[in-house]
């Protein structure tokens, strides 16, 4: 199982692929890894932003590519998908990178 740190780095070292081939603007950790409660069954919560409006295809691959990337199953999830209570929360604990 991969650290915080671990994984920070490895997005951080790919972010311009990222940024290239899916228009990423931003992306953040949050969730259990970010608490340090993960477990090995647990999946990777990533905040993502983008350049201009992605399609559901374009959406799916880059949660395959950072799952692929990471070595752990990852969620993907928009600011503007977040619901208002629990976005607040999510909001306030991201770890940008």
């Amino acid at each position: 199982m991969k650290t915080l740190d671990e994984i920070k780095e490895l997005i951080q070292n790919h972010k311009d692929e990222l940024r290239q081939q899916y228009g990423l603007k931003e992306i953040g950790v949050f969730g259990s890894y970010v608490r340090g409660v993960q477990r090995e069954d647990s999946d990777l919560d990533i905040l993502v932003e983008f350049e201009k409006p992605v399609g559901f295809v374009k959406f799916l691959q880059l949660e395959n590519r950072l799952s692929e990337l990471l070595g752990v199953k990852v969620e993907i999830v928009t600011k503007k998908a977040l619901k208002p209570f629990i976005g607040k929360r999510i909001l306030q604990e991201v770890m940008y990178v």
